[in-house]
């Protein structure tokens, strides 16, 4: 029987990264681990709807450094960077009333900017769930996805899957695929997300892979 493996982490040091890098000493591991979902909570809820990809934390003993990649960096940073500000210092503020932090630690948010949205599997997901809530034809919504998702050059492959009570009736589940979708193979760069739309009879979950090519080490190959 096979098990199912979320694709991120199988490929955890191959050809992906931690998303959580601490450089501090092990007995504040409890107090890291608290603050980094809290810090991840709270964007995900202010920063809903500005298709964020990703969140990055970084940890050292003076400093603490949150990194936050979107399509979309002009609308967090704001006109004159006010906003970007203002974040960081409501991530401050939390972490403090909750006694995460020492007064001396810095914080620090970098907004990043991702170029091409449709090649994210995190940003095609919401923008999938958008359509969801908004009562657009399901089908529709997801075919014309995965239209713009294979216009670009990069993408090999995309899947996207969507279950729950769905126009009425029965649950169902429906999968969409377009190229192919290699999920056993270390090398394979495949991005994967889920999301959740909620609809008047309930949650629709919303899952989105997307194949990349292959990374080998050596460039040649």
């Amino acid at each position: 029987m096979t098990h199912v493996v979320h694709p991120y982490s199988h490929r955890l040091g191959i050809l992906r990264d931690w998303k959580s890098r601490w450089f501090s000493p092990k007995s504040t591991y409890k107090h890291a681990l608290r603050g980094d979902i809290l810090i991840r909570n709270f964007l995900e809820k202010k920063l809903k709807g500005l298709f964020v990809a990703d969140i990055e934390i970084e940890r050292s003993e003076k400093a603490l450094r949150v990194i936050v990649s979107s399509s979309r960096p002009g609308m967090i940073i704001g006109r004159q960077g006010d906003g970007s500000e203002v974040l960081r210092k409501e991530i401050k503020a939390i972490l403090l009333k909750n006694k995460l932090l020492g007064e001396k630690v810095d914080v620090r948010l970098d907004i990043k900017e991702i170029k091409s949205a449709e090649s994210n599997a995190s940003i095609v997901a919401q923008m999938v769930v958008e359509g969801f809530e908004k009562r657009l034809p399901v089908r529709r919504v997801v075919k014309q996805m995965l239209e713009k998702v294979m216009a670009n050059r990069d993408v090999l492959g995309v899947r996207i899957e969507y279950s729950g009570m769905i126009g009425g009736g029965m649950a169902r589940t429906e999968v969409y695929k377009k190229g192919r979708v290699p999920l056993q193979t270390f090398r394979a760069d495949v991005d994967y997300a889920i999301g959740r739309a909620r609809m008047p009879l309930g949650a629709v979950g919303v899952k989105v892979w997307i194949y990349k090519g292959d990374i080998f080490a050596d460039a040649k190959k």
